[in-house]
């Protein structure tokens, strides 16, 4: 994995790749789904990037369910017992090619799953023909080796629902932190680490995945689903971690809003607690690790929401949310699911299309805009096949049952411990009525317009400050009359030029309308410049708009919105009633009276305190610094003392 250097940054990997699995129904295993799903994977050949040389691949890589038959005679060729199925998980590993640094993170690996309370059975090298890679990815490659793990506790994973899948988490969070702290642990991936489940993936063509990997050629190999990836890495560096499938999921698209979803996620580690975890849950965290993409981020996030006991379509919902709020003709459960999770979780948004499964169930969804297409195949001898291509397994007329496209924030799920397919209404109506969310979002949430409402036309408030007061909540009085200064001087302390009067203030004035200009902004940098800058000129919007005209939510309000939750954030891995409490804003720009009504806020949970953003001048530009570190203090201090919203 390359790190930050020059205008290179690991935290702007992106994807546009092809994706798709191949899955029975009925969950019986047959070697015929893994030949076809790597029909599947040659056939995206053309959604994969290739270097120059012609023979090295951005990344291409399969999951499909641990083939025990197989497993079992190898191992037992090689002297590891193993248990009957279900009982023993399969760790997938990427290890140093140098011999010391590959002991040492197997040391690493053994160690964890003791402290776990495990055993390791033995370790098996993964067979590859690297004859099919070029010259200098083969001098370059990982290590490919299997570690099989199991707990002498627990007989059958059925017996105990997901226990054993989740101490097999909790070994490989384990031994990913330890690796951390390690030299050599750089070049040491946990490809998979499961007893439903194995990875096979690297920096290969699509049709070099077969070849490389001798087990993907072993009658024995058989699954009752597969999933697959080509990747062509957008504006990254291409690596042997990076290629897809990861533990839960593969993707193709981009996450626009990433940077952010990262950061609400470790605001809400402080949070977070959960019985299934047996009280290791800081163990966990971050729960997104660094240096990877922006897919391997939400793969992370999907895998703790669903191993914390939400079901799979639950948590793919949560993160990847349609369009409900400008949809009228959404039930009312459904929508209040929705408003409910927003109180839980942003939308992890972006052009995307998306496969996942836990191994039992495999889905596949796109986000609201359906800018990435998927299309799907049910044949008459109970198969179902989804590719980001039509077409992409031929399939004989006479055998295809059903067949059609997902739909923009649609989901099709696919149960084969039930033997049925879901489509995206069952499911969501599903789950909308796992809880009582209408009554929870009724009762407990806060709408700012109904405040406003309430309050009327009175006038603007302002904090009502005693002496030494740090962050006082609640208590206001009527503003002063604003001080009266000339319009030119007032435009120039806000920035305006004459540019900006002339061609787009007056025409606004004169039509109405907003003037209409090319698509992006080649503005300078403010930090470029040696005249003095407005405060939001040194922030930039970080989002991909490569539509023309450009999107915006009035045009699409259909598919896109405004509003937001404010308040505290509860805990992401519960759900209970109180984390609806929270304000619902329909737009981000606040006026004066929007200002007023939420200063005025009773609610205890929702509080709001104002603190001050200034800093002496005269004491020159350094004294910003210890201006924003003395903000910083006084909001730790007003959440600590109670306040739910910091203005």
């Amino acid at each position: 994995m390359t790190g930050k250097q020059g205008l290179y940054d690991p935290a702007y990997e992106h994807d546009a790749c092809g994706i798709g699995f191949v899955a029975h129904i009925h969950g019986v295993r047959s070697r015929d789904v893994v030949d076809k799903s790597l029909e599947l994977l040659d056939n995206l050949s053309h959604r994969s990037a290739i270097a120059a040389d012609g023979c090295t691949g951005d990344g291409a890589g399969i999951l499909l369910q641990i083939p025990h038959a197989f497993m079992r005679r190898v191992c037992g060729a090689a002297g590891i017992p193993l248990p009957d199925a279900g009982s023993y998980g399969v760790g997938n590993l990427l290890l140093p090619s140098r011999r010391a640094d590959r002991l040492v993170c197997e040391r690493v690996v053994e160690r964890s799953v003791a402290e776990e309370g495990c055993t390791v059975l033995g370790w098996r090298d993964v067979p590859v023909d690297e004859s099919v890679l070029s010259v200098p990815i083969r001098q370059k490659r990982p290590a490919m080796r299997q570690v099989f793990v199991a707990h002498m506790g627990i007989r059958r994973e059925a017996d105990t629902n997901t226990s054993f899948e989740v101490l097999l988490y909790l070994i490989r969070r384990r031994i990913e932190a330890a690796l951390r702290e390690l030299p050599a642990g750089n070049n040491c991936y946990v490809a998979s680490f499961s007893s439903r489940t194995v990875v096979y993936k690297g920096m290969l063509r699509p049709d070099q995945l077969r070849s490389f990997y001798a087990d993907l050629r072993e009658p024995e190999v058989v699954t009752a689903l597969a999933m697959v990836h080509s990747r062509f890495s957008t504006n990254t560096f291409p690596s042997w971690r990076l290629a897809h499938p990861y533990r839960f999921l593969c993707h193709n698209g981009e996450i626009n809003t990433l940077r952010g979803n990262l950061s609400w996620m470790r605001v809400r580690e402080a949070i977070m607690s959960s019985s299934r975890f047996g009280g290791r849950l800081a163990s966990l965290l971050p729960v997104c690790g660094g240096n990877q993409s922006d897919s391997a981020s939400l793969d992370n996030v999907l895998e703790l929401l669903t191993l914390a006991g939400r079901p799979l379509a639950h948590s793919m919902a949560m993160l990847i949310p349609e369009a409900w709020e400008g949809n009228t003709s959404m039930s009312a459960e459904r929508r209040a699911f929705y408003e409910y999770h927003a109180s839980l979780m942003e939308p992890w948004d972006g052009p995307a299309a998306v496969a996942f499964t836990d191994g039992r169930q495999i889905a596949a969804m796109l986000d609201r805009n359906g800018l990435r297409p998927a299309r799907y195949v049910v044949t008459a001898d109970d198969f179902v096949v989804l590719s980001s291509e039509a077409g992409a397994l031929p399939v004989p007329v006479e055998n295809i049952r059903a067949k059609g496209r997902l739909e923009p924030g649609k989901m099709l799920v696919v149960n084969t411990t039930q033997g049925r397919i879901l489509d995206d209404e069952a499911i969501k109506m599903e789950l909308s009525l796992v809880r009582p969310y209408s009554r929870w979002v009724a009762e407990q949430r806060l709408d700012l317009s109904s405040l406003i409402a309430q309050q009327g036309e009175e006038p603007p408030l302002r904090e009502e400050r005693g002496a030494g007061d740090e962050a006082p909540c609640g208590r206001w009085e009527a503003e002063p009359p604003e001080e009266t200064f000339p319009l030119f001087v007032r435009q120039r302390a806000f920035g305006y030029t004459a540019d900006e009067v002339k061609m787009v203030i007056a025409p606004m004035a004169e039509t109405g309308e907003e003037p209409a200009g090319s698509m992006g902004n080649d503005t300078p940098l403010a930090v470029l410049s040696h005249r003095p800058q407005l405060l939001f000129s040194y922030f930039r919007q970080m989002f991909a708009q490569v539509t023309n005209p450009a999107i915006d939510p009035i045009r699409e309000q259909l598919v896109m919105s405004l509003a937001m939750n404010l308040g505290p954030q509860g805990n992401l891995l519960e759900e209970t009633a109180g984390h609806a409490r929270q304000l619902r804003i329909a737009q981000p720009v606040l006026n004066g009276q929007a200002m007023s009504a939420l200063r005025g806020v009773s609610d205890p949970a929702l509080r709001a305190v104002t603190l001050p953003a200034l800093f002496p001048i005269w004491e020159g530009p350094h004294a910003l610094e210890g201006a924003v570190e003395t903000l910083c203090t006084a909001a730790a201090q007003a959440v600590a003392g109670g306040c739910g919203i910091l203005i």
